[in-house]
């Protein structure tokens, strides 16, 4: 059997292997010192019948070995043919090393994922990140749109703690700008229309909803008519500073009906409004006139852009092509207010200060064009210390029976998150808004998502797990009485089962897909796609369903085998390791782990 102390997973374990062969080939050819060796990968080949695993190994190390790829490649194989876990290796191509494993290996790795339980894949010690998702503007209630940016956000914040990451989620409250005193606005319209006064049809350009209603009510209790007194200066903070407090306040209420919860709530107004003179957006711009990373200059028009409506001035301008962007960004608007971008440095910067080295923000699909320019700032305001990924979320089309859903009254103009969760369910609406790639837009069909069919991906996962604990009841009535129902005995006393005893092509194929669970896991993560695990768990769902159809026809293959019960308590052992990493990759997702389904 082998040895896999030093590994936690299979693809861990014949890496190491692979590593081992090409350590032993340097120093025997006396190789250049300081090899990177972190550059040769075991991965699944993109041909099945190529075999079990692939490496680059003879690709990557070529240069260092001074041999061609398919030379270095043969004398990798060599060694490798001789590893006890190894059945086949062939050459393919212009160096690749495919590997196929002895059958041993498969239950091993079984084995393994009832070791493990809840930790298998699990990685620890890993680096300092900050994800930063959802951040919509305080001036409504959570949108469809917002929805997804939050589900795939929260989604990649738990994956990236499973893979050992120290994460912190966090929201950033766009509370400085124009849009929230439009807002203050809005809200004091209401707040008259609470006092009694008919305030006809919401003028154009102030939010029409009916969500400010309940906020116009509030400062009517609290303020009766002494607000009608003032000016607008006087009572524009006070309006401001409750209706943003309130509709933060739904916010968090609509994201907890999704069991989504930020550890930081960070205020823009915070960076600017921070007493004593310290001004955190002024203290960014010294900071970076410092550097020689700002200057006073002009900018050409927009491409397209009328003449006439450019605004040709001096201005303070942020070296942003020294860092990557297409043109150099201004931070003072001519009002001498600051750009929301100046803001954006700030805060970034704040981010890297806290001690996130490692950042990464959820956009929404209109912001692709500000990734450039964000990402200069992170490397002047960092000094190449600190890196920012931007993931785009791309738009839902929201859909009952491929028709397009018509607008919420209660919004104005948009479907509300809550309306969506309540129709259908918090697991229905986190599962499908990651079961697609989050830059690719998302059909997203009320009808399809409650319907119980292969179709409905999400109803199709939950399944293969409530399946697989309604195989353990029957395996209890009709064979194991002794089998317990609580997770951790059960997986105790099934660890002891001849697993050797999975030997049938289909099975050994379902054993492959829980091998690869912590290598999808580490990839995922390292790309920060959570949708990965949507379409795994997808896919493992379809293999262990069809096993169960194909054991109808095929009595055989049935996972309880009334005369043979060493090979039972071996295939049910197969199916936990299936209900583990189902229940696993769900968890990472946000999503339950029914044990039936109602």
């Amino acid at each position: 059997m082998p040895d896999t102390s030093s590994a936690p997973h299979l693809f861990a374990d014949v890496l190491a292997r692979v590593h081992a062969a090409c350590r032993a080939l340097a120093a025997e050819a006396s190789w250049p010192e300081g090899i990177d060796f972190s550059r040769v990968v075991v991965e699944p080949p993109r041909d099945a019948t190529h075999g079990d695993m692939a490496t680059n190994a003879a690709m990557v190390l070529a240069k260092e070995a001074k041999a061609k790829p398919r030379d270095l490649a043969e004398r990798i194989a060599e060694r490798l043919r001789t590893d006890a876990l190894i059945a086949k290796v062939d050459v393919a191509g212009p160096g690749f090393i495919n590997l196929s494993l002895k059958p041993a290996a498969w239950a091993e790795a079984l084995r393994t994922v009832l070791r493990e339980g809840a930790d298998y894949g699990r990685v620890r010690g890993g680096s300092k990140v900050n994800v930063e998702y959802v951040s919509a503007n305080p001036t409504g209630p959570m949108h469809v749109g917002h929805c997804r940016g939050a589900v795939f956000g929260d989604a990649l914040a738990s994956l990236l703690q499973f893979g050992g990451h120290d994460v912190t989620r966090e929201y950033y409250i766009n509370d400085a700008g124009a849009q929230v005193d439009v807002l203050a606005r809005s809200a004091f319209l209401r707040y008259r229309e609470a006092l009694g006064e008919d305030i006809g049809a919401i003028p154009e350009g102030l939010y029409p909803g009916d969500y400010l209603k309940p906020v116009g009510a509030a400062l009517a209790k609290e303020y009766g008519d002494k607000l009608l007194a003032m000016s607008e200066a006087q009572w524009l903070p006070t309006v401001r500073a409750k209706a943003i407090a309130m509709m933060m306040d739904e916010i968090k209420d609509d994201l907890a009906a999704l069991n989504i919860r930020h550890d930081v709530f960070f205020s823009e107004r915070s960076l600017i409004e921070t007493g004593n003179n310290n001004n955190k957006v002024a203290e960014t711009i010294d900071f970076l006139k410092a550097k020689g990373d700002i200057y006073e200059g002009r900018l050409p028009p927009p491409k397209g852009a009328p003449v006439e409506d450019w605004e040709d001035r001096e201005q303070l301008l942020f070296k942003a092509t020294a860092y990557g962007d297409d043109v150099d960004r201004p931070l003072i608007k001519s009002d001498n207010s600051y750009t929301y971008f100046a803001s954006d440095i700030a805060y970034h910067k704040n981010k890297f200060d806290r001690g996130f080295a490692e950042m990464i923000d959820v956009w929404g699909a209109d912001h692709g064009g500000y990734i450039k320019r964000m990402q200069a700032a992170v490397k002047a305001t960092t000094s190449g210390m600190g890196a920012l990924d931007v993931k785009i979320v791309q738009l839902v089309k929201l859909l009952r029976n491929g028709e397009p859903v018509k607008m919420s009254k209660r919004s104005g103009d948009f479907v509300t998150l809550r309306e969506v969760v309540d129709e259908v369910g918090q697991d229905a609406v986190r599962f499908m808004m990651l079961y697609r790639k989050n830059d690719a837009v998302l059909d997203f069909d009320l009808a399809k998502v409650m319907e119980q069919s292969r179709d409905n991906p999400v109803f199709y996962v939950q399944y293969g797990h409530a399946r697989g604990h309604s195989i353990f009841r029957n395996a209890r009535t009709e064979v194991f009485p002794e089998l317990p129902g609580d997770s951790g005995k059960r997986i105790a006393w099934l660890s002891e089962s001849a697993v050797e005893r999975l030997s049938d092509p289909v099975e050994l194929d379902l054993l492959k897909r829980l091998a690869i669970y912590p290598r999808m896991l580490e990839a995922a993560a390292a790309a920060h796609e959570p949708h990965r695990i949507a379409f795994y768990l997808y896919d493992l769902a379809s293999e262990f369903h069809a096993l169960w159809t194909k054991g109808r026809d095929l009595p055989y293959l049935r996972f309880i085998i009334n005369n043979d019960a060493d090979l039972t308590k071996a295939r049910l052992a197969m199916v936990q390791g299936v209900v583990s990493v189902l229940a696993s990759g769900l968890a990472i997702l946000g999503v339950h782990a029914p044990d039936e389904m109602r």
